[in-house]
């Protein structure tokens, strides 16, 4: 038998609802669960004695149930005759002190300030169907009638599903009146008791009215899911309904996993019930071809501190890999945040126990014991060195991390963008005097003292390029005629975007006939580069701090060719963009030709392009293409990234296996004696992948 109304708005007419109860009978209808669901938070409000309006009652037991716990003084109204003569019916007897009433809740009879609690169940969620004018204006003849019943002190007690429209209303005109505002959820396990499997939140919503005082902070608070929780206050109506949001999003991400509707996208932040700010954020991966053994259902996958933006922890198609190696039909994959502390792996995993179950696969088999890995056995190292604010990137943290094995490194990361590091170096240890030989410390404090690595101990690695797309970017200078290796080979190079100065240094240090000027137009950047990264200047390298695009034009005007080499690797602000680097003005067509007149008829333009938008992408290549007639495109293997070569004249195309042969021999070049160089770098392998546009 269909139940349901044709549409939502005949929830709120009386009608519906008289014909809904005469096809019902007389089986009872829980909107939103019953009495064991709400009663742990009923009986928080609503005392023994309290006089008790219940608005829209129907035939629901929950007030059969309040009385027969002892709160008496019961009163229940609703407009379906139906209903209230089947109440009437069933409890005369039973429940002599009960009373049932045919009556409008938007237009009562009873004296002002009658009652201690009113109780909603269902009932607002009802009558506020849709957002039509006449919609709100009854919904506003409800809550403002309901206002006018209570005491001062007494309680509007409604339970709803907090649809976006019904939330807005209830907090918007409650905060407005003054009125404390606290909001439960109804605990999962109390819902899967009573035998609940619906799959959206129920909310209780606590309106206390109180005095207006002037310049008293009125308290809008979310309730802890469990006893031992702390209520988190709110600093406006807006930031409480937020929190609701987001509970809603996580029950229904809960309720697709639950379903196996899982995809390799299903991520969300786990936040700290007392700051609000982010502890956890979850990525939740499942591998349904991987064949189910007795203990390979589920695992948690701790992401050790600072390397959460690495691609295999930090890309989806890394965490997909990832999930695939380990072996486990779902995998949550853990990331630990900054400025949060975690004491070990043992603490994390009490913490979450209880959290991660929720997201388990269905078909978990009882008392499964549930791992817990991680990439390195601990939780990683990380710690933040600096704290700064841009003008122009915001807020920024230089921090040290440890890496893969036994490595560290130093990154920049702008808090605008935490998954992006901005810059990265590699970190050696330094050799400090040897003193006198100290005693052993006993093995709980050396634990202990592991967990903190002394910055004081490490030098900047100048030798060593932590991203692969500058690599590339230095192998193509093995497309020159000149590559300046030796000090009287000269050329002069031009990197727009300065970083934390990695490339900058790198060719100065390697390049020896090189003169290298770095445009960078944030003051902060160059401040943290020569702060922390270890950059300085000298006769063969200097800064210009300004616009890029304001140099380049201006050197053009001068109508001289300046450089051999001219660089950009300078990402855009502009986040919504599908190409974030470079900014948009720095391949328009007009200035790309100011960038072909400062560069050397046997030079060569060498471009970071990062964009996933591959129509925006065609037009950017396109334009580069009508200034640029030969152009070579490396991709940068699990990145984004594309590193163009871009020759101003079109007689130099050579065969792709000419271009390696000149890498290969431009390294042995640069490994002269006595100069460092990372093995795992070679020139060769960044052209693997090129293709000539």
């Amino acid at each position: 038998m269909n139940l349901l109304p044709r549409s939502s708005k005949e929830f709120s007419s009386g009608e519906y609802w008289e014909q809904f109860f005469r096809r019902r009978g007389a089986r009872t209808f829980e909107w939103y669960g019953g009495y064991l669901e709400l009663c742990a938070v009923l009986h928080k409000y609503i005392r023994p004695k309290d006089k008790v309006l219940v608005v829209g009652c129907g035939n629901s037991e929950l007030s059969e149930r309040l009385y027969d716990a002892g709160c008496q003084n019961l009163t229940n109204i609703d407009v379906s005759d139906v209903a209230i003569r089947q109440m009437n019916e069933r409890n005369a007897n039973r429940r002599p002190n009960m009373t049932y009433q045919v009556m409008d809740a938007t237009k009562t009879t009873f004296s002002d300030s009658h009652y201690q609690a009113v109780l909603d169940k269902g009932t607002l969620d009802a009558i506020l169907a849709d957002t039509d004018t006449s919609t709100l204006e009854t919904a506003t003849k409800l809550l403002t009638e309901v206002g006018r019943v209570l005491q001062c002190g007494g309680r509007y007690i409604c339970v709803s599903l907090a649809q976006a429209h019904v939330l807005e209303k209830l907090v918007t005109q409650f905060s407005q009146g003054g009125w404390m505002i606290r909001i439960h959820q109804v605990s999962e396990s109390s819902r899967k008791e009573a035998g609940s499997e619906f799959a959206l939140p129920v909310f209780v919503f606590v309106m206390t009215k109180v005095k207006e005082m002037p310049g008293f902070p009125q308290v809008l608070e979310m309730m802890p899911d469990d006893e031992g929780g702390k209520s988190v206050r709110c600093g406006s109506p807006g930031e409480l309904m937020d929190m609701v949001k987001e509970r809603q999003r996580y029950a229904l991400i809960r309720n697709r996993l639950n379903q196996n509707q899982s995809s390799p996208s299903v991520s969300l932040d786990l936040c700290d019930g007392v700051s609000g700010k982010t502890r956890y954020t979850f990525h939740v991966v499942d591998s349904p071809t991987i064949r189910l053994s007795h203990a390979n259902h589920f695992a948690i996958f701790i992401i050790p501190q600072g390397r959460e933006t690495e691609w295999l922890f930090g890309s989806e198609t890394g965490r997909k890999q990832l999930a695939g190696s380990v072996g486990f039909r779902r995998l949550l994959i853990v990331a630990l945040h900054r400025d949060q502390q975690y004491e070990n792996m043992e603490a994390i995993q009490s913490e979450l126990s209880a959290k991660v179950l929720e997201l388990a696969p269905p078909g978990l088999p009882d008392n499964q014991q549930i791992p817990f890995l991680s990439a390195g056995g601990d939780i990683g190292i990380r710690t933040v060195q600096y704290r700064g604010s841009s003008d122009m990137s915001g807020e920024y943290v230089v921090e040290d991390v440890r890496g893969d094995g036994t490595s560290y490194f130093r990154r920049l990361i702008f808090l605008s963008n935490q998954n992006v590091v901005q810059s990265e170096a590699r970190l050696l240890p330094s050799h400090p005097h040897s003193g006198p030989k100290k005693k052993r410390k006993d093995k709980k404090q050396q634990k202990a003292n592991d967990k903190v690595e002394p910055a004081t101990t490490h030098v900047i690695d100048k030798s060593y390029l932590c991203c692969e797309h500058h690599k590339a970017m230095i192998s193509g200078l093995s497309l020159l005629h000149n590559p300046g290796v030796a000090a009287d080979q000269h050329i002069s190079v031009l990197v727009v975007g300065l970083g934390g100065g990695s490339l900058s240094l790198f060719i100065h240090d390697y390049f020896l006939g090189a003169q290298v000027e770095a445009v960078e137009i944030d003051s902060a950047v160059l401040d943290v580069a020569s702060r922390w990264f270890g950059f300085s200047v000298d006769d063969r390298l200097k800064v210009h701090l300004g616009d890029g695009l304001a140099y380049i034009k201006q050197v053009a005007e001068k109508g001289k060719a300046s450089y051999d080499v001219v660089m950009f690797d300078v990402d855009s602000k502009d986040t919504g963009l599908g190409m974030s680097c470079p900014p948009p003005a720095f391949v328009e067509k007009m200035f790309l030709q100011s960038v072909h007149k400062i560069l050397k008829n046997d030079g060569i333009f060498i471009l970071n392009l990062v964009c996933r938008d591959p129509v925006l992408k065609g037009n950017v290549i396109n334009a580069i293409h009508e200034v640029f007639p030969l152009i070579y495109v490396q991709k940068i293997e699990d990145e984004v990234n594309e590193i163009l070569f871009c020759h101003p004249v079109s007689d130099q195309s050579r065969d792709l296996s000419d271009l390696r042969e000149s890498a290969r021999s431009l390294e042995k070049q640069l490994k002269r004696p006595g100069a460092l160089w990372d093995e795992s770098f070679v020139l060769a392998d960044m052209f693997k992948s090129v293709q000539i546009v």
